[in-house]
This record gives structure tokens, C-alpha cells and sequence, in this order.
């Protein structure tokens, strides 16, 4: 995208919103970067460079405007469309994999070595893995220090900073202000809370910002219609869950908002905020690209007015890749009030207690890991034979690392080890490729419930017929299923009351 002078001009020139993310445009004159819908006068179109990045504006000595704040705009939405390295870089980095374990770790995990994984970024993104992982810890830095009321101390250490010193000076660089400097204007906006505001040990509130459109019916409806007991709930309107954390643990709750999410968190060791932000993110699919996704299914006449009628449906997915795997399985073949029974059962009997932050909330554990129920006797599940099977050779795949499952994940080899298991046909596999991987061109043409919709709409009914009809859908099916799931009346459509 913007190596394409033109249209970047283009989208500068019209404040176009919808490229926020996918560029940002360095000003040579004043040394500052924007994102594209900045409301200032365009500058002189010699005046201006593109690049992929807010790293490589930072690496190439520009800092960043203060009134379109481009280190506040949604992420790209190409990390999450493609899987080739670059893409899975992206999302390890984005998950923290750099700060905790290097750039040895990263390379380790995409399988290349670390000369190969730094040439392949610089090459696309203008910057290497740290100066990726330092503009992430920046924009995390800033985020606390104007919606939070923490010391700027632990501010430095939860956003992953080594020393006071290193954030200090960095906050300076990018964003020509000192720390406390960004705290006073945000008080001046009102953003920031004053300095006898009550403050929460842990908790964290603050904006996700996303591409509009967005309808939450589907994402939340599925999300509380799916939720299960003491891991999940839906309440006072928010969405509410356990999250397991590299550092400790948390709890969160998301709640649509006309022009953002809200993000209420709380965390047993604020080093886990990056990453739990991140996962939110992943989550709702606060990242995708709408416009571009509605655009290729509206061609399809038949579901245009499915498109027209409530435009930007998300893919709900999940914070955990391994936990949703199995609750995959729990639901092959049952209802949804069946499948969330099967996993509060494991979820009792297996899960971590937490505590929930909320007195009224019915937050009481994490998901189990695979590795606690690896050890578990197959009689003591309620389940056909043949489950109990694909249940138990599933988790020992999970627990012994021979079926890795993440954001690092290939797609296609993880669907060929997933194929392999027993028990674990295209509709299990695909459902795991859409919402575990996130691949957003998986696809369930066997799924009854899509079944009903194609036909209803005058589509292929048939998985064969209706593959290939869905042909025309691709690089967006996972969205296309979400608007044939749509037309069906049940509770994963309607946003809870």
C-alpha cells in the first residue's frame, strides 16, 4: 500500500479513515508522522513519504503528531489476512514474544533464524523486531499514562520498559513530550483521570478503537450465547471473562460503544497488558478491514442485502487457540446449551480459581490447560465413546506439543495435523481454522445452520455446490459465514439486553 504514492496522496488529501493503519505519512518539513484521516491541512505532496509503520516514522527520526495521535490507530489489518512469515511476525510481536523472550524467541517460533526474521521485517516494514516491539511499548506507555492514575514508575515496567530512564527517554522521542507533559494535556481533555481520583490496584480502563463499520450483534450475541459458566458471562451490558497471562492473570470486560469498545481490565501484574490488550483485539477481530470485506460479498447479489442491512459483522474468535480447540470438540454434534455443560463440568473440576474483581460478577476460573486434562480418566466424561476419543487425543497433542496452536500457526499445516486426529472432520477443523487461527477465509459448507441459510437465500445447499458458488467469497468466507449465520433466528445473532 504505500509504495502506491498515488493513492496514499489520495486517501491523505480526503482524510479517509478507512487506511489508518495501513499507512502512516512522515511530514519531511515539520519531522512529525500522521495517520492518513489526520484533521490538519494536508502538507505538500512533496512534502511527504510514506511508510508501513510507526516504527519506521520512529527509526527514520520522525515523532508523532499530536493532534491525529497515530500510534492510537487500529492495527493493520494485513496481519491478520495473511500467514506467511511477516504476518505471523507480526502477531507474535504484537502478543509480546519480543520483550519476554528476544528475538532469538521470535525467530525460534517462526522457524527462520534471526538474521532472516530481522531482513524480512526491514524489508516490508521498514524496521526491524526491537524497533517493532519498542513503538508497541510506546503506544502502551501512553495509554496508561493518560487513562490511568499509576505512578509513572510502574507505568515504565508494565508497558515493558527495562529502566525509568530507557521509558523516559523514548516517551521524549516519539512523542516530543516528557511523561508527565502527555498526563497534564490529557487532563486538559478531560481523558485522564485527576489527581484524587479513586484507582483500583490492577485495574485498567481505556478505548479499543476500531474500523467502522461495526455490528455487535453477532460478535457479542455469540460470545455470551456460547459463554461458558465461571470462565464467561455476559453482564451490565459487557461481555465478561478470565484471561490466562504469561505473568499472572486477569479479568475483562468488553463493551460495544458507538465509535469504540470499551475495555475495563484487571490484572495480577500489569507486565500481562500489552498482551491482554492484544488478545482483546483478536477477540472481537477489531483489526479487519470492513470496507474491503463487504465490498467483495456485496458483488454476490444474493448476499447483498444481508451485507446492506448491517454492515462490518466481525468473526468472534477467541484469547486462547488451545482452549477453544477443545471446546470444539465438546460441541460437535450437540446444542449450545450442551456444549457449554460439557465445558463447566471440566471447567469445576479442572480449572484455577481466580477472583473475580467485581463482587457480583460469576467469574470463578481459568480455562483448564491441556496439560491438566491430559491426566484426565476418559469414563469421567459424559461423552460418546468415539468423543471421549478425539477429547483425549486431542489434549495430549496440545500438552505434548506435537499440535501446536496459536497466532504463530500456519494454517494449512495446522489443518493437516487437525485432520489427522480422530473425530476431527472439516467441520470441527474449519470452525478451529476461523475462530482459533483466525483464518479469515475458512470455511463450514456443512454446517447445518449455513445449510439453512442457502438455501433460504436461493444458494447452493449442498457442501459441494455451495464451495464452489463460495469461490467468489474468498479471501473473506469466515465473514460470509457470519452473514448466512445471521439470518437464522437464535441467541448467537442478538446482542444481549
Amino acid at each position: 500500500m504505500y509504495t502506491d504514492t498515488e493513492r496514499c496522496v489520495r486517501a491523505v488529501q480526503s482524510k479517509d479513515a478507512r487506511f489508518d493503519g495501513w499507512f502512516f505519512t512522515a511530514v519531511r518539513t515539520t519531522g512529525i508522522y500522521c495517520r492518513p484521516s489526520c484533521p490538519a491541512v494536508p502538507p505538500k505532496v512533496e512534502n511527504m513519504t510514506f511508510l508501513p509503520s510507526a516504527a519506521a516514522c520512529q527509526q527514520n527520526g520522525y515523532r508523532a503528531c499530536k493532534r491525529c495521535r497515530p500510534d492510537t490507530s487500529p492495527g493493520s489489518p494485513e496481519w491478520n489476512a495473511r500467514a506467511d512469515a511477516v504476518a505471523r511476525a507480526m502477531r507474535l510481536i504484537q502478543d509480546g514474544v519480543v520483550d519476554r523472550e528476544g528475538v532469538p524467541g521470535l525467530a525460534s517460533r517462526l522457524g527462520y533464524s534471526a538474521r532472516q526474521v530481522e531482513r524480512q521485517l526491514g524489508a516490508e516494514l521498514g524496521a526491524g523486531p526491537l524497533a517493532l516491539a519498542r513503538a508497541q511499548r510506546a503506544q502502551t506507555a501512553r495509554l496508561l499514562i493518560e487513562t490511568s492514575g499509576l505512578p509513572m514508575g510502574d507505568i515504565a515496567f508494565a508497558a515493558g520498559f527495562s529502566s525509568i530512564r530507557t521509558f523516559n527517554d523514548t516517551v521524549r522521542e516519539v512523542f516530543a513530550l516528557a511523561p508527565s507533559e502527555l498526563r497534564a494535556r490529557a487532563a486538559t481533555r478531560g481523558t485522564a483521570p485527576g489527581p484524587g481520583a479513586a484507582q483500583v490496584p490492577g485495574t485498567i480502563s481505556l478505548r479499543l478503537p476500531f474500523r467502522a463499520p461495526l455490528t455487535p450483534d453477532n460478535l457479542f450475541g455469540h460470545l455470551a450465547a456460547t459463554a461458558v459458566p465461571g470462565v464467561e458471562e455476559w453482564r451490565a451490558g459487557a461481555y465478561r471473562r478470565t484471561l490466562r497471562l504469561p505473568y499472572g492473570t486477569g479479568v475483562v470486560a468488553l463493551t460495544p460503544r458507538p465509535d469504540h469498545i470499551g475495555c475495563r481490565l484487571a490484572l495480577t501484574d500489569l507486565r500481562d497488558l500489552t498482551i491482554a490488550i492484544s488478545r482483546c483485539r483478536r477477540l472481537l477481530d477489531l483489526d479487519a478491514d470492513p470496507e474491503a470485506v463487504d465490498e467483495q460479498l456485496s458483488a454476490d447479489p444474493l448476499l447483498a442485502p444481508l451485507v446492506a442491512k448491517a454492515p462490518g459483522r466481525r468473526v468472534p474468535r477467541t484469547v486462547d487457540a488451545e482452549e477453544f480447540a477443545v471446546r470444539a470438540v465438546l460441541g460437535q454434534q450437540v446444542s449450545t446449551a450442551a456444549a457449554r455443560t460439557h465445558a463447566a463440568r471440566l471447567v469445576r473440576a479442572h480449572g484455577e480459581p481466580v477472583a473475580d474483581p467485581d463482587p457480583e460478577g460469576g467469574l470463578t476460573h481459568l480455562f483448564p490447560t491441556s496439560q491438566a486434562l491430559a491426566g484426565i480418566d476418559p469414563e469421567s466424561l459424559a461423552l460418546p465413546r468415539s468423543r471421549r476419543t478425539t477429547f483425549t487425543t486431542l489434549v495430549s497433542a496440545l500438552a505434548d506439543g506435537s499440535l501446536p496452536l496459536g497466532i504463530d500457526s500456519d494454517w494449512e499445516a495446522a489443518r493437516a495435523r487437525l485432520g489427522a486426529l480422530p473425530g476431527f472432520g472439516p467441520w470441527t477443523t474449519e470452525i478451529i481454522a476461523m475462530r482459533a487461527l483466525g483464518d479469515p477465509d475458512a470455511f463450514i459448507p456443512a454446517d447445518l445452520g449455513i445449510r439453512r441459510a442457502a438455501q433460504g437465500l436461493g444458494l447452493p445447499s449442498t457442501p459441494a455446490a455451495l464451495t464452489a458458488r463460495a469461490a467468489h467469497w474468498r479471501p473473506w468466507r469466515a465473514y460470509a459465514v457470519q452473514y448466512l449465520w445471521a439470518t437464522e433466528d437464535h441467541a448467537i445473532n442478538v446482542l444481549p439486553a
